[in-house]
């Protein structure tokens, strides 16, 4: 029976846990709200002790990233960035530490933290209508949310053209990129990641933690700090000209005009 955390629910199923990010209308965006939900329900699979967890999503979109309109309505953007960014990561974090292996499961749009949540993952299961796409400099921010675990997958100028760019990748250009492990026609998704999850339940646990916990040490020398890297130079990012432009331009529909005077 799902345990519901109102904006997050979770859920054991067998030797599995499954943790769904529960705002379909919205888009499950990550606010203050929604990070402190999908916290509850991080510490309900680390306590619940099982060896697979399976990070999904309600609706037709994975997660279109961060609420902008809460960064608007903020009184001091940079401070609210600052403390969202850094909560955020600790669940990345938290994430990336648990014992089980971390299935994401996503659907429709992946795009600024949700491909970091999606990257945090041990392993990436997309529907073809995944579409990931970073847009924070689109929106006159740095990246934020781990591109520094981006950068360990596909390589830092894979990552840069990525920021720099803002391309919309698709399901199948994101496997050939390497980050995403296997894409599947929609309706097939919820079978295909059961039957990953019955093939990781049936092999060793203690195998599987040590291979993880170790190819992560080698790949990241110290996500934590990149991570409060990343916190610092987005929440200072959102306090210049072009970081308020770009955020209220999107909000607003309408193309933004970068280069303003502060």
């Amino acid at each position: 029976m799902a345990e519901s955390t109102e904006l997050v629910t979770f859920e054991v199923r067998g030797a599995a846990g499954w943790i769904t990010l529960n705002q379909p209308e919205k888009g499950n965006p990550f606010n203050l709200e929604s990070v402190a939900s999908l916290a509850d329900a991080i510490a309900q699979a680390k306590a619940a002790d099982v060896g697979v967890v399976v990070l999904g999503a309600e609706g037709r979109s994975f997660s279109v990233g961060g609420d902008l309109s809460s960064f608007r309505a903020a009184p001091d953007p940079s401070a609210y960035l600052a403390e969202l960014t850094q909560a955020l990561h600790r669940q990345i974090i938290e994430l990336m530490e648990l014992d089980a292996v971390v299935v994401a499961a996503v659907q429709g749009t992946a795009a600024g933290a949700g491909v970091a949540f999606a990257t945090s993952a041990d392993l990436v299961v997309a529907a073809q209508s995944a579409r990931f796409t970073l847009a924070y400099t689109k929106v006159g921010l740095s990246p934020d949310g781990g591109t520094s675990l981006l950068s360990a997958s596909i390589g830092m100028h894979r990552t840069l053209a990525l920021a720099l760019l803002n391309p919309v990748l698709s399901a199948e250009d994101a496997r050939a990129t390497g980050f995403v492990t296997q894409v599947h026609p929609d309706e097939e998704l919820p079978g295909e990641v059961a039957s990953l999850v019955a093939q990781l339940v049936a092999g060793s646990r203690s195998a599987q933690v040590a291979a993880k916990r170790l190819i992560r040490a080698e790949a990241l020398a110290s996500p934590a700090e990149t991570l409060a890297l990343e916190s610092e130079t987005m929440s200072t990012s959102a306090g210049t000209p072009d970081g308020i432009e770009g955020v209220s331009a999107f909000l607003e529909k309408r193309p933004a005009v970068f280069g303003q005077a502060g």
